[in-house]
């Protein structure tokens, strides 16, 4: 069954190439659809385009596919295009012309714009709940592990003291920074094109704010154009969050891959969290955090990928679009997977005891000494040149003791404040409210 088809029968090789892998990824899209729909069957009631009991009817059967398709059960079968297909055809077989009803004034441009809306508005909330745990175990560790000091680097060299605690809420505010990007992405899958129908609206008097209400979104794509204008460009805006949150993620994954080596010896973990060698007995390897690493590389070229599908297309739909879903569905389900491997693995990090009191770090409180010098009145210049000349001649010997209080330092790491700050940025979202309006839809 296809909704567009009329007498001729496609073939059999045009429908396979054309359907692609719909029927597989239109399984995450089948709530969201059965959703759109309830929502569509009540607002044509409203404005006279079926009866109170059509609307009954129908409300009955669609929330039984919604349960089914929440517990993966609404299967798409042989022969039917889509997700959009199977729900009319089973609407149909069940109430006969009513189910043919349910098509009015809208599209499977509109229908699966706003299934892809829905869909990556939840997608975005498991995110964020992914996010909180690791960054609520990395602000754990940052002040577990506060007064542990460990080399800091510039240029692969070694260059001024840092701390554990520093290293880990480092990668927790970057976490709550990369918020502003999924936030970004939110406000723009947040916003309603059912009704736009095939991108041009429709001569039925479609009450679009009404759909817009129900669906817990913040406001309709008000021109239709637009609305059909924002397929790809929401794919893009969350492969664009993504990439920021891999970014992070990554880099993480980089430094404790770095830090397990032996030439660092900073950090491990438990044997039966890594691997080892077919052939060297003594090998410990990050295995997971290597992986973490090139799926998080994969995540940040996706915006790109996206960009050479929709780059070149005009306004309007195009069937280029379809493919979106190929590149994105799969990479959300990798990014979740990192956040709760890095998440996991971070519970059970073994840290190293004084790391810095060896000799090959040494170097590390040069600048300590520096600043001691100005500190007693020394030019800084001076001081500069001062400890310069006795690195140079071997007389150079390290002071450890570090006395850093500034704010974001190793004595004043301020994981208050960006605990503070990361809650406000959580609660921007305001699923609460979105939660309350599809579970009012799906009610008996």
């Amino acid at each position: 069954m296809k909704l567009w088809q009329k007498t001729a029968t496609i073939n059999d090789r045009i429908e396979a190439f054309t359907v692609g892998q719909d029927r597989d990824l239109d399984i995450w899209l089948a709530p969201f659809d059965v959703l759109g729909s309830l929502a569509h069957a009540q607002m044509l009631e409203s404005i006279g385009l079926l009866e109170s009991e059509e609307l009954t009817s129908l409300r009955k059967e669609l929330i039984k596919l919604y349960q089914l398709a929440e517990k993966r059960e609404l299967i798409i079968e042989d022969g039917i295009e889509d997700i959009h297909s199977q729900v009319e055809l089973m609407l149909t077989q069940t109430l006969g012309d009513v189910g043919k009803k349910i098509h009015s004034g809208r599209s499977r441009n509109d229908q699966v714009l706003v299934d892809t809306k829905m869909y990556l508005r939840w997608e975005i909330e498991q995110l964020l709940d992914l996010v909180s745990k690791l960054f609520h175990t990395l602000q754990h560790l940052s002040e577990q592990h506060k007064d542990k000091l460990m080399p800091g680097y510039t240029h692969l060299q070694v260059a001024m003291p840092s701390s554990f605690g520093l290293w880990f809420g480092a990668y927790a505010e970057s976490l709550s920074d990369d918020l502003n990007f999924l936030k970004a992405a939110f406000e723009v899958v947040n916003q309603n094109p059912l009704g736009s129908a095939a991108g041009y609206g429709s001569s039925f008097p479609l009450d679009r704010q009404m759909t817009s209400d129900l669906l817990g979104f913040s406001a309709p794509n008000y021109n239709t154009v637009y609305a059909q204008m924002t397929r790809g460009k929401s794919e893009k805006s969350m492969a664009t969050a993504m990439s920021y949150l891999a970014s992070t993620v990554g880099k993480m994954a980089m430094d404790i891959c770095l830090y397990m080596g032996q030439n660092y010896g900073f950090l491990t973990f438990p044997d039966e969290l890594t691997t080892g060698s077919s052939i060297m007995p003594h090998k410990k390897n990050p295995d997971v955090f290597e992986l973490v690493r090139a799926r998080c590389n994969e995540l940040q070229a996706l915006p790109n990928t996206l960009t050479l599908t929709i780059n070149n297309l005009p306004s309007g739909y195009h069937r280029d679009l379809q493919l979106l879903k190929e590149e994105l569905v799969p990479a959300i389900q990798n990014m979740k997977s990192c956040l709760e491997i890095s998440e996991f693995m971070l519970q059970n990090i073994i840290v190293k005891e004084a790391i810095t009191d060896a000799t090959t770090y040494d170097y590390l409180f040069t600048v300590e000494e520096v600043n001691k010098l100005v500190l007693d009145g020394v030019p800084f210049r001076d001081a500069y040149k001062q400890v310069g000349t006795k690195v140079e001649s071997g007389q150079y010997k390290p002071n450890r003791e570090v006395n850093h209080s500034h704010l974001g330092s190793i004595g004043n790491l301020g994981n208050a404040e960006v605990v503070d700050q990361f809650k406000q940025r959580v609660n921007d979202f305001g699923f609460e409210v979105i939660e309350e309006k599809l579970q009012q839809l799906v009610s008996d």
